[in-house]
Protein backbone atom coordinates (compact mmCIF):
# COMPACT_ATOMS: atom_id res chain seq x y z
CA UNK A 1 0.00 0.00 0.00
CA UNK A 2 1.32 3.37 -0.67
CA UNK A 3 1.71 6.41 1.53
CA UNK A 4 -1.66 8.36 1.71
CA UNK A 5 -2.19 11.26 0.21
CA UNK A 6 -4.82 14.70 0.99
CA UNK A 7 -6.72 13.08 -1.93
CA UNK A 8 -6.33 9.52 -0.34
CA UNK A 9 -10.24 8.11 0.10
CA UNK A 10 -10.08 5.96 3.45
CA UNK A 11 -12.04 2.96 4.25
CA UNK A 12 -12.51 0.87 7.46
CA UNK A 13 -13.42 -1.84 9.85
CA UNK A 14 -14.84 -1.30 13.03
CA UNK A 15 -15.41 -4.25 15.24
CA UNK A 16 -14.78 -5.21 19.38
CA UNK A 17 -12.08 -7.03 19.08
CA UNK A 18 -11.02 -6.27 15.82
CA UNK A 19 -7.08 -6.81 15.97
CA UNK A 20 -7.68 -10.08 14.72
CA UNK A 21 -9.19 -8.70 10.91
CA UNK A 22 -7.66 -9.72 7.73
CA UNK A 23 -9.94 -7.53 5.94
CA UNK A 24 -7.03 -4.38 5.77
CA UNK A 25 -4.63 -6.86 3.95
CA UNK A 26 -7.72 -7.92 1.29
CA UNK A 27 -8.94 -4.73 0.80
CA UNK A 28 -5.30 -2.15 0.40
CA UNK A 29 -4.37 -5.34 -2.16
CA UNK A 30 -7.55 -4.87 -4.04
CA UNK A 31 -7.14 -1.22 -4.00
CA UNK A 32 -3.22 -1.70 -4.67
CA UNK A 33 -3.96 -3.92 -8.19
CA UNK A 34 -6.43 -1.26 -9.19
CA UNK A 35 -4.60 1.94 -8.66
CA UNK A 36 -7.13 3.39 -6.70
CA UNK A 37 -5.90 6.21 -4.35
CA UNK A 38 -7.72 4.17 -1.23
CA UNK A 39 -6.77 3.29 2.54
CA UNK A 40 -8.16 0.95 4.59
CA UNK A 41 -8.08 0.68 8.14
CA UNK A 42 -9.24 -1.04 11.44
CA UNK A 43 -11.02 0.53 14.22
CA UNK A 44 -11.43 -1.08 17.60
CA UNK A 45 -14.72 0.96 18.91
CA UNK A 46 -16.54 -0.47 22.00
CA UNK A 47 -19.96 -1.34 21.69
CA UNK A 48 -21.19 2.31 23.63
CA UNK A 49 -19.30 4.25 20.83
CA UNK A 50 -20.97 2.87 17.54
CA UNK A 51 -22.88 5.82 17.33
CA UNK A 52 -20.24 8.36 17.46
CA UNK A 53 -18.07 6.45 15.15
CA UNK A 54 -20.49 6.08 12.34
CA UNK A 55 -20.70 10.36 13.09
CA UNK A 56 -17.40 10.29 12.55
CA UNK A 57 -17.12 8.54 9.26
CA UNK A 58 -19.85 11.26 7.93
CA UNK A 59 -17.79 13.93 9.47
CA UNK A 60 -14.32 12.57 7.58
CA UNK A 61 -16.62 11.47 4.62
CA UNK A 62 -15.21 8.27 4.70
CA UNK A 63 -15.62 6.23 0.89
CA UNK A 64 -17.00 2.94 3.01
CA UNK A 65 -17.07 0.80 6.28
CA UNK A 66 -17.23 -2.60 6.99
CA UNK A 67 -18.73 -3.76 10.31
CA UNK A 68 -17.82 -7.05 12.44
CA UNK A 69 -19.05 -8.57 15.63
CA UNK A 70 -20.66 -7.69 17.52
CA UNK A 71 -22.04 -4.21 16.04
CA UNK A 72 -23.62 -5.36 13.20
CA UNK A 73 -27.30 -4.71 14.84
CA UNK A 74 -26.09 -1.28 16.09
CA UNK A 75 -24.62 -0.44 12.87
CA UNK A 76 -28.84 -0.64 11.15
CA UNK A 77 -29.32 1.93 14.22
CA UNK A 78 -26.83 4.00 13.03
CA UNK A 79 -27.07 4.22 9.37
CA UNK A 80 -29.61 6.92 8.14
CA UNK A 81 -31.06 4.36 5.68
CA UNK A 82 -30.73 0.67 4.75
CA UNK A 83 -31.26 -2.06 2.24
CA UNK A 84 -34.25 -4.78 2.16
CA UNK A 85 -32.04 -7.14 2.82
CA UNK A 86 -30.07 -5.64 5.59
CA UNK A 87 -33.82 -4.92 7.34
CA UNK A 88 -35.39 -8.27 6.94
CA UNK A 89 -31.62 -9.39 8.45
CA UNK A 90 -31.92 -7.17 11.47
CA UNK A 91 -27.53 -6.29 10.84
CA UNK A 92 -25.61 -4.17 8.41
CA UNK A 93 -22.19 -5.47 7.66
CA UNK A 94 -21.14 -2.73 4.75
CA UNK A 95 -21.92 0.98 4.88
CA UNK A 96 -21.92 2.48 1.35
CA UNK A 97 -21.76 6.84 1.89
CA UNK A 98 -23.76 8.54 -0.44
CA UNK A 99 -23.52 12.02 -2.00
CA UNK A 100 -25.69 13.48 0.03
CA UNK A 101 -23.31 12.44 3.15
CA UNK A 102 -26.02 10.10 4.59
CA UNK A 103 -24.86 6.37 4.72
CA UNK A 104 -26.27 3.77 3.32
CA UNK A 105 -26.67 0.15 5.53
CA UNK A 106 -25.95 -2.77 3.46
CA UNK A 107 -25.73 -6.50 4.01
CA UNK A 108 -23.41 -9.22 1.70
CA UNK A 109 -23.00 -11.84 4.41
CA UNK A 110 -25.60 -13.76 2.69
CA UNK A 111 -24.64 -13.24 -0.75
CA UNK A 112 -20.65 -13.42 0.20
CA UNK A 113 -21.79 -17.05 2.07
CA UNK A 114 -23.95 -18.60 -0.84
CA UNK A 115 -20.70 -17.49 -3.31
CA UNK A 116 -18.42 -19.39 -1.11
CA UNK A 117 -20.56 -22.60 -0.80
CA UNK A 118 -20.39 -22.45 -4.55
CA UNK A 119 -16.99 -22.46 -5.03
CA UNK A 120 -16.79 -25.82 -2.35
CA UNK A 121 -19.59 -27.00 -4.86
CA UNK A 122 -22.33 -27.74 -2.16
CA UNK A 123 -25.87 -26.74 -3.62
CA UNK A 124 -28.27 -26.03 -0.86
CA UNK A 125 -31.06 -26.37 -2.61
CA UNK A 126 -33.65 -29.17 -1.03
CA UNK A 127 -30.58 -29.74 1.58
CA UNK A 128 -31.27 -30.17 5.07
CA UNK A 129 -29.31 -26.90 6.81
CA UNK A 130 -28.53 -26.27 10.64
CA UNK A 131 -26.90 -22.99 11.27
CA UNK A 132 -25.16 -22.60 15.20
CA UNK A 133 -25.80 -19.54 16.54
CA UNK A 134 -28.71 -16.31 15.85
CA UNK A 135 -26.18 -13.27 15.82
CA UNK A 136 -25.67 -10.84 12.74
CA UNK A 137 -23.95 -13.16 10.88
CA UNK A 138 -26.12 -16.49 11.48
CA UNK A 139 -29.83 -14.05 10.46
CA UNK A 140 -27.82 -13.48 7.06
CA UNK A 141 -27.18 -17.44 6.27
CA UNK A 142 -30.34 -18.46 7.20
CA UNK A 143 -31.94 -15.90 4.88
CA UNK A 144 -29.86 -16.65 1.94
CA UNK A 145 -29.97 -20.36 2.85
CA UNK A 146 -33.89 -20.03 2.79
CA UNK A 147 -33.65 -17.92 -0.84
CA UNK A 148 -31.48 -20.41 -2.33
CA UNK A 149 -34.16 -23.05 -1.60
CA UNK A 150 -33.12 -24.77 1.32
CA UNK A 151 -35.16 -27.68 2.53
CA UNK A 152 -35.14 -27.13 6.47
CA UNK A 153 -33.21 -24.31 7.87
CA UNK A 154 -32.49 -25.41 11.72
CA UNK A 155 -31.41 -22.77 14.37
CA UNK A 156 -29.18 -23.85 17.09
CA UNK A 157 -28.68 -21.41 20.13
CA UNK A 158 -28.37 -21.52 23.54
CA UNK A 159 -31.53 -18.18 23.65
CA UNK A 160 -34.87 -19.77 22.73
CA UNK A 161 -36.04 -16.00 21.54
CA UNK A 162 -32.99 -15.50 19.63
CA UNK A 163 -33.13 -18.43 17.93
CA UNK A 164 -36.94 -18.26 17.18
CA UNK A 165 -36.39 -14.43 15.64
CA UNK A 166 -33.34 -15.66 13.30
CA UNK A 167 -35.84 -19.23 12.23
CA UNK A 168 -37.93 -16.62 11.27
CA UNK A 169 -36.47 -15.26 8.48
CA UNK A 170 -36.65 -18.38 7.11
CA UNK A 171 -39.96 -18.53 6.55
CA UNK A 172 -41.60 -22.04 6.34
CA UNK A 173 -38.38 -23.62 6.09
CA UNK A 174 -37.01 -22.25 9.04
CA UNK A 175 -37.23 -24.18 12.87
CA UNK A 176 -35.44 -23.90 16.07
CA UNK A 177 -33.50 -27.46 16.55
CA UNK A 178 -30.85 -28.90 18.71
CA UNK A 179 -28.39 -31.58 18.38
CA UNK A 180 -30.52 -34.10 16.62
CA UNK A 181 -30.63 -32.01 14.20
CA UNK A 182 -27.03 -31.47 14.03
CA UNK A 183 -27.00 -35.10 13.24
CA UNK A 184 -29.24 -35.48 10.44
CA UNK A 185 -28.09 -31.76 8.43
CA UNK A 186 -26.27 -31.93 5.35
CA UNK A 187 -24.77 -28.78 6.03
CA UNK A 188 -23.57 -27.49 9.65
CA UNK A 189 -22.79 -24.01 9.65
CA UNK A 190 -20.98 -22.38 12.77
CA UNK A 191 -21.98 -18.91 12.66
CA UNK A 192 -20.67 -18.05 16.55
CA UNK A 193 -17.51 -16.56 17.12
CA UNK A 194 -16.29 -19.68 19.11
CA UNK A 195 -13.06 -20.45 17.78
CA UNK A 196 -12.06 -16.94 16.74
CA UNK A 197 -8.11 -15.80 17.23
CA UNK A 198 -7.43 -14.50 20.90
CA UNK A 199 -9.97 -16.77 22.36
CA UNK A 200 -10.01 -20.23 24.25
CA UNK A 201 -8.57 -22.58 21.50
CA UNK A 202 -10.32 -25.28 23.28
CA UNK A 203 -13.75 -23.73 22.79
CA UNK A 204 -16.35 -25.79 20.26
CA UNK A 205 -19.70 -25.05 19.44
CA UNK A 206 -21.37 -27.83 18.85
CA UNK A 207 -20.64 -31.72 20.33
CA UNK A 208 -18.46 -33.06 17.10
CA UNK A 209 -19.27 -36.32 17.96
CA UNK A 210 -22.87 -35.16 15.93
CA UNK A 211 -21.32 -35.24 13.04
CA UNK A 212 -19.64 -37.13 10.48
CA UNK A 213 -19.32 -38.20 6.87
CA UNK A 214 -21.85 -37.39 4.39
CA UNK A 215 -21.80 -33.64 6.51
CA UNK A 216 -20.65 -30.85 5.15
CA UNK A 217 -19.19 -28.50 8.21
CA UNK A 218 -18.29 -24.53 7.67
CA UNK A 219 -17.07 -22.82 10.13
CA UNK A 220 -17.88 -18.91 9.43
CA UNK A 221 -14.20 -17.86 11.49
CA UNK A 222 -12.16 -16.43 9.56
CA UNK A 223 -9.07 -16.80 11.31
CA UNK A 224 -7.35 -18.85 12.43
CA UNK A 225 -7.52 -20.55 8.58
CA UNK A 226 -7.86 -23.76 10.04
CA UNK A 227 -10.41 -23.36 13.46
CA UNK A 228 -10.76 -25.93 16.30
CA UNK A 229 -14.29 -27.17 15.13
CA UNK A 230 -13.12 -27.62 11.66
CA UNK A 231 -10.00 -30.09 12.83
CA UNK A 232 -12.44 -31.84 14.84
CA UNK A 233 -15.33 -32.19 12.49
CA UNK A 234 -12.55 -33.13 9.48
CA UNK A 235 -11.23 -35.74 11.96
CA UNK A 236 -14.91 -37.21 11.95
CA UNK A 237 -14.95 -37.41 8.36
CA UNK A 238 -16.64 -34.27 7.51
CA UNK A 239 -16.19 -32.35 5.03
CA UNK A 240 -15.11 -28.67 6.09
CA UNK A 241 -14.71 -25.47 5.04
CA UNK A 242 -13.97 -22.44 6.78
CA UNK A 243 -14.62 -18.56 6.97
CA UNK A 244 -12.07 -16.95 4.44
CA UNK A 245 -14.79 -17.76 1.45
CA UNK A 246 -17.69 -15.70 2.49
CA UNK A 247 -14.79 -13.30 3.94
CA UNK A 248 -13.27 -12.75 0.62
CA UNK A 249 -16.78 -12.18 -1.19
CA UNK A 250 -18.90 -10.30 0.74
CA UNK A 251 -15.90 -8.06 0.65
CA UNK A 252 -15.72 -7.95 -2.71
CA UNK A 253 -19.28 -7.00 -2.96
CA UNK A 254 -18.61 -4.40 -0.62
CA UNK A 255 -15.22 -3.13 -2.66
CA UNK A 256 -17.71 -2.92 -5.58
CA UNK A 257 -20.29 -0.80 -4.07
CA UNK A 258 -18.05 1.17 -2.65
CA UNK A 259 -15.30 1.98 -5.86
CA UNK A 260 -17.89 0.83 -8.58
CA UNK A 261 -15.28 -1.29 -9.75
CA UNK A 262 -14.91 -4.97 -10.55
CA UNK A 263 -13.38 -6.36 -7.26
CA UNK A 264 -9.92 -8.68 -8.27
CA UNK A 265 -10.91 -11.24 -5.93
CA UNK A 266 -8.37 -13.61 -6.64
CA UNK A 267 -6.10 -10.72 -5.77
CA UNK A 268 -8.00 -10.07 -2.48
CA UNK A 269 -8.38 -14.25 -1.52
CA UNK A 270 -4.72 -14.22 -1.80
CA UNK A 271 -4.23 -11.34 0.35
CA UNK A 272 -6.14 -12.36 3.03
CA UNK A 273 -4.78 -16.15 3.10
CA UNK A 274 -1.39 -14.50 3.55
CA UNK A 275 -2.66 -12.63 6.04
CA UNK A 276 -4.34 -15.31 8.28
CA UNK A 277 -1.03 -17.20 7.51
Amino acid sequence: MTAAGTNTRLAAVIGFPVRHSVSPAMHNAAFEELGLDWAYVAFEVAPNWVAAAFAGARAMRFGGLSVTIPHKAAALVAVDDATPAAREIGAVNTVVPRDDGSLLGDNTDGSGFLASLTEEGFDPTGRICAVVGAGGAARAVVHALAGAGAAEVVVVNRTQERAESAAALAGAAGRVGGDPDLERADLVVNATPLGLAGTDPDALPIDVRLVGPGQFVVDLVPNPAVTPLMRAARDRGAQVAGGLGMLVHQGASAFELWTGRPAPIDVMRAAAARALG
